[in-house]
């Protein structure tokens, strides 16, 4: 259990996890709950949705679920007091239905509805000025300077024609920003160094742009090249009052998709963090905002920082503030919506301890830092057996993760006194997280959260590329780490022998031949007890451990070392698939009989795949931009794949052959779609 802040007035539900950190034991209230709403229609899906229900229970309130025909059974759905289906999968036809979902609200009788992040009282249904305002970064940016916020320089217009960006990235100077006024979540965003680039860029922003929001201008700004991204929560009510709640430090990125989030940042200072705070409140007040909002800032290596822009809405790396401040932000923004003060001066808010958050996806981080992946959780276990860790999930084991939604499949927090307490944590976590079925990134957030860089706190937006110049790879073994694997493979294989052969007597010495990647490695075997002591090349290991084979955990001490391995898969060839410091290796065991007989066999020649284009990620074809018989330039458009809302170009260079998709088919990861000569 961990000490819980003084100004926390929550209810904290036995295992739930409101202030980033397991807590086992009820906490009664310091107060009687507020007098809010009666009933809340939550307009949203996933886990968003399902941290919202936590705290509308905990205070009383009804809740209703709103879902697409094909989440039907998911557990946002089943969380609620009552669900209400509002069309078919794309959001467009349903969680973006507005007559759909007024619909609903008026079907049920919710009182107010929690829709793109915030809560808007029903009886009073529209838009405030803030949140249109703070929408659209084309006016928020103008708003924003009125307010004497600091800004990046750029056009303060809509961009309308390719001619016309162009133009105006030349007048600015490359390199630029090319975003989506509506947009967020990285989504509708392109860098451009050039001419061509800003073609290109434009196209394919205002396209993501208007399928994910309806909305497709664009605006163009100068591009700070290898800034951090840093941003300030703030809170503010009805009645002129607004805090900051400190900063966090979200600059690991890819596609300009935050990855790891941190509160607070290693890098402000005391008097940077004041002026930050102080700015978003002035930006917040200018636009008479009253609920939870984030205020995101670029700053430079001289703590110079620069307005991005304002997020109206509960952002997905809100648990980390939580953390450090004790603050269920969620409760804040209801009782805001009810019209209540604020019950906090800003000398009471605290930085208590670091949390971090790492953004679990099903995702395959090996493709340019993670292309979406779809697929069934044929298991599924939380690290949640682990102190100081809160898992933010609307999945659970069974769910299917399609090509509609964000891949997201948790928030991953855990929580410490220090940072190094919160890394080693999150260290621990990522290794008992258990998920099959999907590929992740756990094997990326791991690398990330035990770099040197990251440790040190040396970081940027650039940092995944810079550190993956030729992309991510997984988990580089060296002598000390491949031998642990090593023995480690080659204990589970005789555990896994001895279990199923039921053999009599005594066996306690094993030659054994043991294949990582291109190597074979011989080692000799014994062992006393449940110790293995596995000898090869001279170097002994001693591998000790539970042996739990029905269990996706196994738990060793390698020469007195605690690692925690999962094991994939394993079959009769002694092929095995481990999970080890994050990254799955495919290793296989044979016994020295074995391996001699298998050196005589041929080997399997691979199929050439040069002349064949395959979908990267299972998504939707977009477009199809050549017929047989075209000859293709270099680096030019052969088709565009869709996959939860983000357009990824392929091209090629040869001449076509056939073409097997076409526009609005569905296909799947490692389907064929063109053939060349």
């Amino acid at each position: 259990n961990i000490h819980l802040p003084s100004l926390n007035l929550l209810k904290i539900e036995a295992g739930f996890h409101t202030n980033g950190c397991r807590v086992r034991d009820q906490q009664p209230f310091l107060c009687s709950p507020p007098q809010t709403f009666d009933k809340i229609l939550i307009a949203n899906r996933g886990e968003i949705a399902c941290r919202v229900m936590k705290t509308c229970h905990k205070m009383g309130i009804q809740t209703v679920a709103v879902h697409s025909d094909v989440d039907a059974s998911a557990v946002h759905v089943k969380m609620a007091n009552e669900a209400v289906c509002v069309g078919p999968a794309p959001t467009s036809k349903s969680y973006l239905n507005m007559d759909a979902i007024m619909d609903a609200v008026r079907a049920t009788g919710a009182q107010a509805v929690r829709r793109y992040g915030n809560f808007i009282v029903y009886l009073l249904f529209c838009y405030t000025y803030a949140l249109q305002a703070m929408g659209d970064k084309i006016e928020s940016k103008l708003i924003a300077k009125a307010a004497t916020v600091n800004t990046i320089p750029g056009y303060d217009g809509v961009v309308k024609t390719v001619e016309e960006a162009v133009k105006i990235s030349q007048d600015i100077g490359y390199p630029v920003m090319i975003k989506a006024s509506a947009g967020g979540g990285g989504k509708g965003m392109r860098i451009a160094w050039n001419d061509e680039e800003t073609r290109e860029g434009f196209r394919f922003s205002s396209q993501e742009a208007a399928s994910s929001f309806g909305d497709d201008r664009l605006l163009i700004e100068k591009f700070i090249d290898n800034p951090r991204h840093i941003e300030i929560q703030v809170l503010a009510d009805k009645h002129g009052n607004a805090l900051w709640l400190n900063e966090r430090e979200c600059s690991i990125q890819r596609r300009n998709q935050k990855v790891v989030e941190e509160a607070p940042s290693t890098f402000l200072d005391a008097a940077t963090r004041r002026a930050m705070g102080e700015q978003a409140v002035q930006l917040a007040k200018a636009v008479q905002y009253s609920s939870a909002g984030t205020v995101e800032f670029l700053v430079d290596s001289n703590k110079n920082f620069y307005f991005l822009e304002m997020n109206t809405r509960l952002q997905v790396e809100h648990p980390i503030t939580e953390c450090i401040t004790g603050l269920d932000l969620v409760e804040q923004m209801i009782r805001v919506a009810k019209g209540y003060k604020l019950q906090h001066k800003q000398e009471d808010i605290p930085i208590n301890g670091w949390a971090i958050e790492s953004r679990v996806y099903a995702e395959d981080p090996y493709k340019s830092f993670g292309l979406p992946s779809i697929g069934r959780l044929s298991r599924y276990q939380e690290p949640l057996n682990l102190s100081n860790v809160r898992v933010d999930s609307g999945i659970q084991e069974g769910s299917d993760i399609s090509i509609y939604y964000d891949p997201m499949i948790s928030k991953l927090v855990t929580y410490g006194a220090t940072r190094a307490e919160a890394l080693a944590s999150m260290e621990d976590a990522l290794d008992n997280y258990v998920i099959r079925g999907v590929t992740h990134n756990i094997s990326l957030l791991r690398e990330i959260i035990t770099h040197p860089r990251f440790i040190s706190g040396d970081i940027s937006t650039n940092f995944l590329p810079e550190v993956y110049p030729d992309g991510f790879k997984g988990h580089q073994l060296e002598a000390d780490s491949r031998r642990e694997l090593l023995a480690a493979a080659a204990a589970l294989h005789i555990t896994a022998q001895l279990r199923s052969q039921r053999v009599l007597g005594d066996l306690s010495h094993w030659e054994l031949c043991v294949e990582l990647e291109e190597g074979r490695h011989h080692v000799d075997v014994t062992k006393s007890g449940k110790v293995y002591t596995v000898e090869m090349d001279g170097v002994k290991v001693e591998v000790d451990g539970q042996w739990n084979l029905a269990s996706p955990l196994l738990p060793l001490a390698i020469n007195g070392t605690h690692r925690m391995l999962q094991c994939l898969s394993r079959d009769a060839s002694g092929k095995i698939v481990l999970q080890y410091l994050g990254t799955s290796f495919k290793v296989r065991v044979l016994s020295k009989l074995a391996a001699q007989l298998n050196s005589y066999m041929p080997e399997k020649v691979p199929e050439d795949t040069s002349s064949l284009l395959r979908s990267p990620m299972p998504g939707a074809v977009v477009t199809v931009s050549v017929k047989p018989g075209d000859s293709v330039a270099e680096g030019q458009e052969i088709c565009v794949i869709e996959a939860m809302k983000m357009q990824n170009s392929l091209t090629a260079a040869r001449q076509v052959k056939s073409v097997h998709c076409k526009p609005g088919e569905t296909v799947g990861e490692g389907d064929l779609l063109v053939e060349l000569e």
